[in-house]
């Protein structure tokens, strides 16, 4: 970064919803002062250390006028970007949001570059690089399973066990450089064996995580699908029908499911395990049964925590079964906030020509005697699939791909050290070996970077971020 990083810097921001409203935001060193020039300050006001807001008229010329802008300022460094910031708040119009960044302009701020104000957030130690590209993935969610893991990246899931790893590594450098110090006086600071054996530990962890970050670029794990309902809803013949196979075993009578029923499918390039599980009820603790029938829905319960799809199979026949979805916590108990719904209504073949399945609430009506309807069920599955897959690996597919060299080099450098210290080759390749462990490391988190590498994260960005 060059001496520009000192310069205030203006961008405007995507208006707001639902209000029409815009932003002009501005950040640097100058920003109290821009903003006295434009007439929106005045210095008495920023003479304080606390953020603060106020309401200003500001001049546009002709023919905009003058306009009512709402001056949000933050005059220390406790804000987004570690400098002076501020923003105007006005109406969401392009001509005015244009003609007010244009009076930053010309009051002395710059326009920004794209992700500059998150990039001067990470040079000033507010964020660290993977979180910097968690700020990417929030702006690009699409849906709520995106947005929750890269708010999970931006809260640091990431990059608080790799801090922790470089400092346990740096402690650990640290013993084994004094005591290459005193090494005629015969001092130990950390036995050969305590070494090892906190190194293999610092590798499992590298590898635990680089293993996470090749989920996320791209593979696709299997997809949880478990199939719900009412006793006699037709979530076996369902099964069956879309595994295939003869899995689960079918009656007329109803609870004939007590356990689990697992059955692994493909379509589409994706994998997916089929779960059916013992249909939802309720028995009086005087029945016999009621001990089985407790044990076969906590079954139940658990598959669905874990399951990424809830097809909740209604019998078109007897038209009920809609009624339950109004029980969230008995029908998708404690259930991923990214998990898909899909209402079924089974048993097609056996209602009139003329029945119609928006009295049921069903997203599909399929029967697994005919196979009508499933084909379209498989689609929906395999849509999902292809969604979760953009979702998941769209937030931080450019944290992984930076990532995994880096990580890689990390893991065969402690691993070098390791074998350097089993063999008493001598603790200065140890130390070598470790030295270039935390700078690997370090590439990952931002306290080792180049301009190549913020160029890749932040060149993604829009102007404004």
């Amino acid at each position: 970064m060059t001496s520009e990083a000192d310069d205030t810097i203006a961008a405007i921001a995507s208006p707001m919803t639902p209000a029409p409203r815009g932003i002009v935001r501005l950040s640097g060193h100058d920003c109290v002062d821009v903003l006295c020039r434009m007439d929106v300050l005045n210095k008495d006001e920023a003479t304080g250390r606390r953020p603060f807001r106020s309401s200003k008229k500001l001049a546009l010329g002709d023919p905009l006028g003058a306009i009512e802008v709402d001056v949000m300022v933050w005059p220390t460094q406790r804000s987004y970007t570690g400098q002076p910031s501020a923003e105007l708040h006005l109406i969401g119009s392009a001509p005015l949001l244009q003609s007010s960044l244009d009076a930053a302009i010309r009051a002395g701020a710059r326009a920004a570059r794209p992700g500059e104000f998150t990039m001067r957030s990470f040079l000033a130690g507010r964020l660290d690089l993977t979180q910097a590209e968690a700020v990417l993935g929030v702006i690009e969610a699409e849906d709520r399973g995106t947005l929750d893991q890269a708010l999970s990246q931006l809260a640091g899931n990431l990059s608080r066990p790799l801090q922790a790893a470089r400092s346990t590594l740096l402690d650990l450098l640290a013993d084994v450089e004094a005591g290459l110090d005193f090494v005629d006086e015969d001092i130990e600071f950390i036995s050969d064996e305590a070494l090892v054996q906190r190194l293999g530990e610092l590798q499992s962890l590298l590898s635990q995580t680089r293993s996470q970050l090749s989920d996320r670029g791209g593979a696709s794990p299997t997809i949880r699908v478990v199939l719900r309902g009412l006793p006699n809803a037709g979530k076996s013949r369902l099964l069956n029908m879309l595994s295939r196979t003869e899995s689960a075993i079918v009656t007329d009578q109803a609870g004939t499911t007590r356990d689990l029923v697992t059955v692994e499918s493909s379509w589409g390039g994706h994998s997916f395990q089929l779960i059916d599980t013992a249909g939802l009820e309720s028995r009086e603790e005087s029945d016999p049964e009621a001990p089985i029938s407790q044990e076969a829905q906590l079954q139940a319960a658990e598959a669905a925590r874990g399951a990424d799809v809830h097809i909740w199979c209604m019998d078109a026949t007897l038209g009920d079964g809609f009624e339950w979805l109004k029980h969230p916590d008995a029908v998708l108990p404690d259930s991923k906030r990214s998990a898909e719904l899909i209402c079924v209504a089974t048993k097609r073949d056996l209602v009139p020509a003329g029945w119609d399945g928006d009295s049921m609430q069903a997203d599909l009506a399929v029967s697994s005697e005919s196979g009508a309807g499933v084909e379209s069920l498989i689609e929906r599955l395999v849509a999902f699939a292809e969604r979760r897959d953009a979702g998941e690996t769209g937030s931080v597919i450019g944290t992984a791909a930076r990532c995994q060299d880096s990580l890689a080099a990390a893991i065969d450098h402690l691993g070098q050290a390791v074998q350097w210290t089993e063999q008493s080759a001598g603790h200065e390749l140890v130390a070598a070996e470790m030295r270039l462990a935390v700078e690997a490391i370090g590439e990952v988190t931002g306290q080792v970077y180049t301009d190549d590498i913020l160029d890749r994260v932040f060149g993604r960005f829009c102007i404004g971020k």
